[in-house]
């Protein structure tokens, strides 16, 4: 009879053992792949963050006697900007955000998380100037891996792609009207004039 009870014993810790480890799983967050990163990492800064305002001043500033503005903007001043306004969204649905400016186009790589299930995102948006002389942004394609794609994630940049170009630290505030746009080997050149 001690070895039947033994033998019980040890099923109900072998059964404890697997609920406990089941249990642990589903409490933990599960990671499912999705895209790589397409380069290397792009630094941040509070710094570079701040240089996005800056340029913008100093171009409409510099532009009286011409009329004319020119602004260059670095991947690590867009990335750097864009990862402190997410930073102050606690719910923000997207983590640790990159930003490339690659052949024309903006690509956005970060992490999401749906639920238990988290994931990598590329996201890739092309700027282009509309008939007002502001800008629009097209998204282009959108590879999440096998999460389904989050409408937060797509509003949340979207927001925050065209407040850092069109909103009040962008072309509305200044008054700058948009001629054009181009985006290669990691900066973005905008040439506008004042309204």
């Amino acid at each position: 009879m001690s070895r039947s009870r033994s033998l019980a014993q040890r099923d109900v810790l072998i059964a404890c053992a697997a609920l406990t480890f089941g249990v642990s799983t589903f409490a933990c967050t599960l990671n499912v792949g999705g895209p790589e990163l397409p380069a290397e990492p792009i630094p941040t800064s509070q710094a570079a963050a701040q240089e996005i305002l800056e340029a913008w001043e100093s171009a409409a500033g510099a532009s009286g006697t011409s009329g004319q503005v020119r602004l260059i903007i670095t991947e690590s001043q867009l990335t750097s900007l864009v990862a402190t306004r997410l930073a102050e969204t606690p719910d923000a649905a997207l983590k640790d955000p990159q930003i490339y400016l690659r052949q024309g186009q903006i690509q956005i790589y970060g992490t999401v998380q749906q639920g238990p299930l988290e994931g990598s995102v590329l996201l890739s948006i092309t700027p282009y100037v509309q008939p007002d002389g502001t800008l629009g942004f097209n998204l282009t394609s959108a590879d999440l891996g096998p999460l389904p794609a989050p409408e937060a994630v797509k509003d949340s940049l979207s927001a925050l792609i065209t407040e850092a170009f069109a909103g009040p630290i962008g072309t509305l505030a200044t008054g700058l009207r948009v001629t054009s746009i181009a985006i290669e080997d990691g900066e973005l050149a905008l040439v506008g004039e004042l309204r």
